[in-house]
Order: structure tokens, then sequence, then C-alpha cells
């Protein structure tokens, strides 16, 4: 039997199945620092491998599309970023602070890549542009993501391991983990393109378990200083509540612009799914260079939160978009019809 699109995918079942190893059995002492080490090895395989996945002929394809990317990169951080912070008397009652922090650093955080890109081709969409926006996105994320943490959340970043050293220092680190293996990835892509594009399902194994292992060792360091002590089930409840109303508004603010803006059907889509999404993939490991390790847990539970919701309302859209008539279809009926 086929499961429902509404039920979670393996991958969020082993999200939750990690959270709860995590819960019961922590890593501490030595065992933490080993699961550390290794974590940044993993994501720096992540980024290294995407590099190397990415087309250039698909980058040089999605730029003539400036003005779509545009309002994708505003969208992504100015628009969500300005929800998240004029919506906070509203927010902030139904959760407690410390997961409004993680909902603002939601907010502040890169698109995501590969289910951006799998539901417009699902949708029909512009393919080619949503390649290049969702990579633009995530490079970008790199630098502007710290800023406006150090903008919007001064006070839990000053708390940060690294914060010591500022801003400019945390993106350091945040290029130095992601965008060189990212950049060193696609300088190798003459010689490896061919065998990580026969791979994918290596890409696939590397890229969620990456996260697990990150998600594994952050949420870890939260239980050891009793995570789920100072969250109540209440404000638990609330973040699904706060998440929803995020995903609906910037799904409806995205569908709005483009038809205001006269785009086609097919860069409507790209618009609508590479500027309503949050990485997961990215998110994690900045969270664990921008904040402290005891608190990563409960900073990055609103964006697992929103990514799993994010997935199955997408799901839903991808199909129906898919279900339109294309113009050449209009004009085969046509022809159809009159002879």
């Amino acid at each position: 039997m086929a499961r429902s699109r509404f039920l979670p995918d393996n991958f969020t079942l082993a999200l939750l199945c990690t959270v709860a190893l995590a819960s019961v059995l922590p890593a501490s002492g030595a065992a933490a620092h080993a699961l550390e080490a290794t974590t940044v090895a993993a994501v720096a395989l992540l980024f290294f491998l995407h590099g190397a996945k990415l087309s250039r002929d698909a980058i040089v394809a999605g730029l003539s599309h400036w003005r779509l990317h545009l309002v994708v990169v505003g969208t992504t951080f100015v628009l969500f970023p300005l929800l998240g912070w004029a919506l906070r008397p509203v927010l902030l009652p139904l959760v407690t602070p410390q997961l409004y922090t993680g909902v603002l650093y939601l907010c502040v955080l890169p698109a995501t890549v590969q289910s951006a890109i799998a539901f417009t081709a699902v949708a029909r969409g512009n393919m080619p542009a949503a390649i290049c926006s969702a990579s633009a996105s995530t490079l970008l994320g790199i630098v502007i993501t710290p800023m406006l943490v150090g903008l919007l959340l001064p006070e839990a970043q000053a708390h940060g391991a690294a914060a010591a050293h500022g801003t400019l220092a945390n993106i350091g680190r945040i290029m130095l983990q992601l965008l060189v293996p990212f950049v060193a990835g696609h300088l190798l892509r003459p010689w490896i393109g061919g065998f990580v594009q026969r791979r994918a399902a290596v890409l696939k194994v590397v890229d969620q378990g990456s996260i697990l292992l990150v998600v594994y060792t952050a949420f870890s360091a939260a239980v050891v200083q009793g995570l789920w002590r100072q969250l109540p089930w209440p404000a638990l409840l609330g973040l699904v509540v706060v998440c929803a109303v995020l995903l609906a508004l910037a799904l409806g603010l995205t569908t709005w612009a483009a038809r205001r803006m006269g785009l086609s059907t097919e860069d409507e889509i790209t618009l609508v799914f590479c500027g309503s999404k949050k990485s997961l993939a990215s998110g994690v490991p900045m969270a664990k260079v921008l904040f402290a390790s005891h608190a990563v847990g409960a900073i990055v539970l609103p964006l697992m939160v929103f990514h799993q919701m994010q997935l199955m309302v997408c799901a839903v859209l991808a199909q129906r978009y898919a279900r339109r008539t294309s113009p050449n279809e209009v004009a085969i009926k046509s022809v159809a019809a009159s002879a």
C-alpha cells in the first residue's frame, strides 16, 4: 500500500528517532568531542559533493532570470526576517523566548536546494532558474545569515561560542566549513562531476546522514543542559502554529507577488518553491557556529518543524501545479477540436 502524502517521509522519521535517541542516550564528554569532529567533516563532504553536482550550464541558463532571482533573495532574506520580527507580539506568547529565538533564526536562513528543485521539477516549473536561485541563496546565506543574526539576535549571539570574535569571524568559520568545500567540489566538477551524478544515492546518504549527525550532537548537548525540562508541551504545540503561520504567509505572498509581476506559471512555481523554503542542511551547521552548544537544540527545533511542514504542503502544491494544462496541450486540443 502506498504511503499517504500527508504522512512523514523516511528522513523525517529518522530525524524523530535521532531526537529520541539523543534524549535517551545523549553524547557527552569525549564521545561528544569525537562526534563534533565527525559532523564537521561530514558537512564539509556534503557541500563538496553539492559543488561537484552543480552544472555550470545550469548557472548560466538561470542567470538570465535576474528579476526572478531578486524576488527570491528578497523573500528569503528580507520578507521572512520582517515577518518574524513584526509578528513578535503574536508569535512570542505562543512559544518560549528560547523557541522564539529559534523562529527568528529560521527566518534568516537561506532557501533549501534539493527539495526546492525537486518540487519545481514535479510541478513543471523553470528548472534552470530554480537551480540558480536555490544555489545562490545557499551561497549568499553563508554571509547574510550571520549578519542578520548579529542584527536581530545580538543578545543570543553574545553567548555563542564564537561571539568574542564578532560577526566577521563567524562568517569566516561558516565559509571555511561550507563555502570552501562547495567551491572546491565545483572546480573539480570536470573530473568528478560524472561520478557524483551517477551515484546520486551516495549524495543522498551523505546529505541526510550529515544532518542526522549534527542534529544528534546538537540535541545531545541541549538534553545534557536540561532542554526538555525547560520546554513545556503547550509551547511545542504553539511552535507548530507559529511555523504554519509563517509558511502560509510565505506561500501566499510569493504567489501574489508572482502574479502581480506578470510572471509565467513556470517562473511562479520557481518563486513559490524557492522563496518559501528554509534549509535544514545549511541551518543546523550554521547554528553550531553562531550559538552556544547547549542552546543549539532548542534553536534548531523550529527549523525541524518548519522543514517537515514545508515538505508536506509543497508536495500537495507541486501535484496541483503539475495537473495544469500546458500551452502546448491547449494548442493541440484546439487543433483537434477544429479538425
